[in-house]
Parts: C-alpha cells; sequence; structure tokens
C-alpha cells in the first residue's frame, strides 16, 4: 500500500514522461541517458576559461544551442578550429563533451582521433579509410547523439577524412539511425597564418581584436586549409560540398592573456596571490613578431611549466 501510494505521489509532482524516463536511465546504458546538455554552462566555462577568443566563444555558443534546439537536424554540426598552438582548440574541444554528457570526456559516446596515434601510416591510407567508416557508422549506431574529436589534423593523411563525407551531408536515416543528430570538431594549426595576420593588422592598426569578426575569416581560413597540402583537408571534399558548419578562428594570445592563464592556473593550485610568478612567467615567454611584444609563439601551452619553474 505504501509503495502504491509513493508512485502515485511522484506520477503526481512530475509528468510521467519524466518519470520513465528515470526509471527507464536506472536499468540502462543507453546514450539518451547519458546525453544531458547544459548550453548555459558551456557558455560560462568558454568565457570564464578561455582568454582572448571572443570569436571562438561567440561561434560555438550560438552554433551548438542552434544545433540541439533543433529535434530534427538536417545535417550534424561540423566545426573546424583552426590557430596557433596553445591558443585553446583542444581545452574548448574538450568542454563541448564535458557540458554534453553526464559523464563528460569519459563518456563511451565522445571519441577523439589523434592521427599519430590511430592513423600513423602513410602507406595505410585505404585500410584507415575503412576502418574509420565503421568505426563512424558502427558508433553511430549505437548512439546518434556522437561526438568525434579529429585533433591535430595538420598531421592527418589527405584524403582520409574524405570518407565521413556521407555522414556529414544532409543524409536520410540509415539502419535507423539519424546521422544528423552527431557532432565532428576537427582541431588544426593549417590556417593559422590567416588568422595571426588578422590579428596582427588590427593591432598595427590600433584597433581592438574584439573588432574582428568570424565574416573576415570564414572564407579564408577555408581556402588556406583547403590549398595546404600539409592538412588533412587539402583538395577534401567535404570542404568542396560546403560540409563544414563554421571555421572557428582561435585569434594568437598577447602577453596579457598569458598572464590570465598563469592567474587561473596559480589559482587551482591555491596560490592566487603570487603575482611575482605571473609576471615572471609573462617575462619568460617568447613572443612574435617583436621580441616581448604582440603575440605569444606557444600561447598558454607552456605556462604549467613556467609556473613550476618560478614557483
Amino acid at each position: 500500500m505504501w509503495a502504491l501510494l509513493l508512485v502515485l505521489l511522484v506520477f503526481l509532482s512530475k509528468p510521467a514522461c519524466c518519470v520513465f524516463q528515470t526509471l527507464y536511465c536506472t536499468f540502462s546504458d543507453s546514450c539518451d541517458c547519458d546525453f544531458r546538455p547544459n548550453v548555459r554552462e558551456l557558455e560560462w566555462d568558454l568565457y570564464k576559461n578561455v582568454y582572448g577568443q571572443h570569436l571562438a566563444q561567440d561561434i560555438i555558443s550560438e552554433e551548438v544551442s542552434k544545433f540541439l534546439q533543433n529535434k530534427s537536424p538536417e545535417k550534424p554540426l561540423v566545426l573546424s578550429f583552426h590557430g596557433s598552438t596553445g591558443t585553446g582548440k583542444t581545452l574548448v574541444s574538450s568542454m563541448l563533451g564535458n557540458h554534453l554528457y553526464g559523464s563528460a570526456m569519459s563518456s563511451p559516446y565522445v571519441h577523439r582521433f589523434i592521427p599519430t596515434l590511430h592513423f600513423p601510416s602513410a602507406g595505410e591510407v585505404e585500410r584507415y579509410r575503412e576502418q574509420l567508416k565503421d568505426w563512424v557508422q558502427g558508433n553511430l549506431t549505437q548512439c546518434a547523439r556522437s561526438v568525434f574529436i579529429f585533433d591535430e589534423m595538420e598531421k592527418m593523411q589527405p584524403g582520409l577524412i574524405d570518407v565521413l563525407e556521407p555522414f556529414l551531408g544532409p543524409s536520410h536515416v540509415v539502419f535507423r539511425t539519424n546521422y544528423r543528430k552527431a557532432i565532428y570538431v576537427f582541431i588544426s594549426t593549417a590556417g593559422e597564418e590567416v588568422v595571426n595576420k588578422a590579428a596582427l593588422e588590427q593591432r598595427q592598426a590600433g584597433h581592438d581584436r574584439e573588432e574582428i569578426t568570424s565574416s573576415d575569416l570564414q572564407d579564408a581560413i577555408a581556402q588556406a586549409v583547403y590549398d595546404n597540402n600539409s592538412s588533412g583537408l587539402f583538395r577534401s571534399s567535404v570542404i568542396r560540398q560546403n560540409l563544414i558548419t563554421a571555421f572557428v578562428p582561435f585569434l594568437p594570445l598577447t602577453r596579457h592573456h598569458v598572464e590570465r592563464c598563469a592567474r587561473s592556473q596559480l589559482c587551482q593550485r591555491g596560490a592566487c596571490q603570487r603575482g611575482d610568478v605571473v609576471r615572471a612567467v609573462g617575462d619568460d615567454m617568447a613572443y612574435a613578431p617583436m621580441p616581448g611584444h604582440y603575440f605569444s609563439t606557444s600561447g598558454c601551452k607552456n605556462v604549467p611549466a613556467k609556473i613550476n619553474l618560478f614557483l
């Protein structure tokens, strides 16, 4: 009797669909149960912990929000990150996984590929193409909301990524799976010269970097990456068929941004008050095009090592 009353109370206090979903997820490991997107938390994480990247913050927030609001998207969300080392590309890709799934980046539905690890041999491209196609199709069959992250695309064998073309367009439901609900992220330093040139010209003209708009760079990045024979997207049909939703520029970082990175990491270690270390890290970084000025050649990548040196 008490059990019956408890069940009735639950049904009266919550919509029936929520109750059934909760009960279902208690016994199931379905990806629908782990898929718990929180766009607001993603936006907060981007704006709080990614420095000097107003374009990436705005584009990613807008595109992810728009994509998730559409219950029946016409095509997958395909984002291509471009910029120098240490500007936050890999960090942001992890933020996506962290705020899309309850188990964050450890979710079995978030897949990260690194060319030197997963596709190391130039002579095995055809085998890799078949393996990648089978892997993606198998995981999409298991979970339509899968996330695929391809890091270090500048080291990817040209032609390999084109095997994904059928999955990136407005495909129909195949084998009971809606491939259009997936998210793909390509990460590359290819195209950095276009992004860095825009930031440098803006600075030399005395304008704020925040005045740079994504429309200023989209076509230029796409063309630079398409023409770059050291890029995994060299002469790629993925670009030719306009299957990339947005090219996301990551601007080079100034000393101010590097010191913000250092201060953030010091605070994580309980040493927020160490302004001397922050300044020492800023002094010790390499900058270009002039020593001590403009942009850090390694972004924030070497900040942890520098902190260890000066603490």
